[in-house]
């Protein structure tokens, strides 16, 4: 399981225990699953997907960076 906290300068907006987050990263979109290596990478607008508890749900930003390490993905975006 993966913790994701998904953080704006304004707000806490997601702190959950997700099974699988997908980013819009500046190189593409990317998956990010159980035992991913570490990452620090900027996002682009787009959408932030994650699964928790066998439900699909979004969050659209305008951009961003995550970091990912020992199966805690933090993200810091602008909403």
């Amino acid at each position: 399981m993966i913790k994701l906290e998904i953080l704006s300068p304004e707000a806490v907006l997601v702190t959950e225990t997700v099974e699988a987050v997908t980013l819009p990263g500046v190189a593409g979109r990317f998956q990010v699953l159980n035992n991913h290596a570490p990452l620090i990478t900027s996002l682009e607008e787009g959408e932030i997907s994650y699964s928790a508890g066998g439900k699909e749900n979004s969050l659209k930003i305008k951009s961003g960076f995550v970091e990912v390490r020992d199966n805690v993905v933090s993200v810091c975006v602008e909403v």
